[in-house]
This record gives structure tokens, C-alpha cells and sequence, in this order.
């Protein structure tokens, strides 16, 4: 038995199933062959756009060149168009690009189109979170075509059945929000929730990493407002002394990742300490986890006292991540033993607040938000 809570053999077969039995017989023709070259094709995107938002695929030529190029076949003749996510399993896949789905008055046989066009293209890629492949008939593996499916949650028992030719790269919070979608006990959407429009373009240059070209100078002149539910704690930087550590947090600012979180550790005469994920009210979308890392020690020789601000770590000295604490005293046992990187420069007397607030050993006995981070210059 398989340790994942999503099977996906046992997903995806009770719907293929229904295909067979409402699909005419497999037609036996030459699979369909691409005249598209894999360097024409590679660096390519599929824009998908979805009544319930926007998802992007990075094509994969180089695992599946007959896959990808039917794919773009049918996204330059809008056969996606209109057509809907027959299918989704929460926190488990979603599934669409039948042709038939485009017309309401056929919900019966949604599944059963788009099928027998293409020879199995099998490779060694893990189905993680993310993996685009092709739907196939129940032991029929050159029996692909129009219809996908996303995994929304690593599905290992399809790898080396179905074919990857393509992984989201931005939007994955639109496809688990497919996969949330209301549903009846076949996984069949109770709204139609449609691909509007399917478009291919070249995938632009990433972007650069924000707060990566900063001199020391420039990021000292940046500030951090903490927007708490007792009051706004402004900071100010020492990159100076700890420039990367500067980078991550303005960059984890920026972002939204420590918004929604809270001040969970209250040890009075020592610290208040915040920006633990798990204290945080909704999860990271995919762009915001991608900034989530262990961060490299930057100790130095600023001294643990009221108002210094220093990451948070377990037992190792480079696993800071998120988690970030505010000095209420001296602590000199800090010193050289964490990374301080910034200094209260308003609002002591909400860090003051914070730190006389009832507490369960030393956690607030009624939450202490930190509702939201802005940066300013």
C-alpha cells in the first residue's frame, strides 16, 4: 500500500474506466508525430487562463516532444477554449481539456473525449506537486490526446505510467482552488469551471531577486513598519552587520510571508518573538514558500540589548528561516550567538505592550497578531 493520502492510480482509473465503456472502440492510426523540433519548442509556456484565475506551464519538449507539440497544436486552434475541469479530487488532481466538455448538454460523457491520439512518452520525472501529464485510457498507454491533469499533491504511483510533458510555475494557488471546487461523489464539479483561453509564449527571463542588487548603503535606508493588533513597531536595518540576513527579511516582507502571523513566544526581560509560519492563518502560496530558506549565520559584534532585532533558530546555528525576536533587556548571552540585523526605531512602547500581555507559560494567552509588515523608503 502506498503511504500517499492521494493514490493516483485510484484517482484517475474509475474515470478513465468510464471512458471505455462510453467511448467508441481505439481507432488504430499512426500516433500523432510533431513536425515542431524540441528547440523550437523549448523555453516555451502555456498561459492558462481559468474562470477561477490564471495558471502557467513550463513546457517539457525534452521529456515528451510529441505531447508538448500536440499541446501547442491545439492551443493555436483554441481547442481548449471553453472547455472545462471535468474533474477534480481535493488537495489531489485536476483534470480537463475534453472537447466535449465544451457543450453543456453533454456532462455525461466528459472524460470519454480527445483520447487515442498519441504514443506513451514515458520518462524517470517525478509526479510532484505541480506535474502536468496526459490522461490515457485504463491499459491503453499510447492512447493519449487532448486531456491533462494536474497533481496538486506528489502522486508516485503514476510515475512510469503517464506521460509529463509540462509543470506549473506560477498559479499553483489557482489550481488547488480547482481542486477545492464543490463536487459530486464522481469528483465532477457541481459549476462548470472553464479554461477561457490556452496561449503559448516564450517563457520571459526570471525575474531578478528583489533586494539583490541593494548596496549595503541603499538597504540601510529601507524600513520595516510590523502592523501589530497592539500597535506599529517601526525598524530599521544594519546590513552593515548582516546583509544577507537584511536581504531575506525585506524580501520575506515584501512578499506577504510574515503577514498573518503572531507574536507566540513572551519571555518578559528577554524577548518577544514572531514571524513563525505555523502561527500564520493562511498557508504560503507557492511564489511566497520559494522565498523560505535556511538563512547562513551572519553573528556579529552588535550587542543583544532593548530594541535589537535578531532571527530566531533551533540547535543550528544555520537554520534561521522566518522566525525573528525583538530584545526587551540586556541578554548577553546572545551575544555572537544570533544574528541581530535590525533595531526598534518607533513604537518601544508597543514592543512594551507586547511584552506585559498575560501569558501560558510563554505564549500569549490571547493571540498577538502581527497583521501585517510594510516596507518603506
Amino acid at each position: 500500500m502506498s503511504a500517499d493520502p492521494y493514490n493516483s492510480s485510484m484517482l484517475l482509473i474509475p474515470l478513465l474506466l468510464l471512458s471505455i465503456v462510453l467511448s467508441p472502440p481505439a481507432q488504430k492510426s499512426k500516433p500523432f508525430a510533431t513536425t515542431l523540433t524540441v528547440e523550437q519548442m523549448t523555453g516555451k509556456q502555456a498561459v492558462v487562463e481559468t474562470t477561477a484565475g490564471t495558471f502557467i506551464i513550463d513546457l517539457r519538449p525534452d521529456l515528451a516532444p510529441n505531447h508538448v507539440g500536440y499541446f501547442i497544436k491545439l492551443a493555436g486552434e483554441h481547442a481548449y477554449d471553453g472547455t472545462t475541469f471535468h474533474r477534480v479530487i481535493k488537495d489531489g488532481i485536476v483534470q480537463g481539456g475534453d472537447p466535449l466538455s465544451k457543450d453543456p448538454k453533454k456532462k455525461t460523457l466528459y472524460g470519454t473525449g480527445g483520447l487515442g491520439v498519441l504514443a506513451a512518452e514515458h520518462s524517470a520525472e517525478k509526479f510532484t506537486r505541480g506535474t502536468v501529464a496526459a490522461v490515457i485510457r485504463p491499459g491503453e498507454p499510447d492512447s493519449g490526446g487532448a486531456q491533462f491533469f494536474v497533481c496538486v499533491f506528489p502522486q508516485p504511483a503514476l510515475e512510469g505510467q503517464y506521460t509529463v510533458f509540462g509543470h506549473v510555475s506560477e498559479g499553483m494557488d489557482v489550481v488547488q482552488k480547482i481542486s477545492e471546487a464543490a463536487a459530486d461523489d464522481k469528483g465532477a464539479p457541481t459549476e462548470r469551471i472553464e479554461m477561457t483561453s490556452v496561449t503559448i509564449r516564450d517563457a520571459p527571463p526570471p525575474e531578478p531577486l528583489a533586494f539583490s542588487t541593494e548596496s549595503v548603503a541603499e538597504l540601510a535606508a529601507y524600513r520595516a513598519v510590523l502592523e501589530t493588533s497592539l500597535g506599529s513597531i517601526t525598524l530599521a536595518f544594519m546590513p552593515d552587520k548582516a546583509p544577507e540576513t537584511v536581504r531575506s527579511f525585506l524580501r520575506l516582507a515584501d512578499a506577504g510571508v510574515l503577514d498573518g502571523t503572531s507574536f507566540h513566544r513572551v519571555v518578559p526581560g528577554f524577548a518577544i518573538q514572531a514571524g513563525y509560519l505555523s502561527t500564520r492563518e493562511q498557508p504560503l502560496t507557492d511564489k511566497q514558500q520559494k522565498l523560505v530558506h535556511n538563512l547562513a549565520p551572519e553573528f556579529n559584534d552588535t550587542k543583544h540589548v532593548k530594541g535589537i532585532v535578531s532571527m530566531a533558530r533551533g540547535d543550528d546555528p544555520g537554520s534561521a528561516t522566518t522566525s525573528f525576536f525583538i530584545v526587551t533587556g540586556d541578554a548577553p548571552s546572545l551575544d555572537g550567538k544570533y544574528t541581530a540585523f535590525a533595531k526598534v526605531v518607533d513604537g518601544m512602547d508597543v514592543v512594551d505592550r507586547i511584552e506585559h500581555v498575560p501569558v501560558n507559560g510563554e505564549a500569549p494567552a490571547t493571540r498577538v497578531d502581527l497583521v501585517r509588515v510594510r516596507v518603506l523608503k
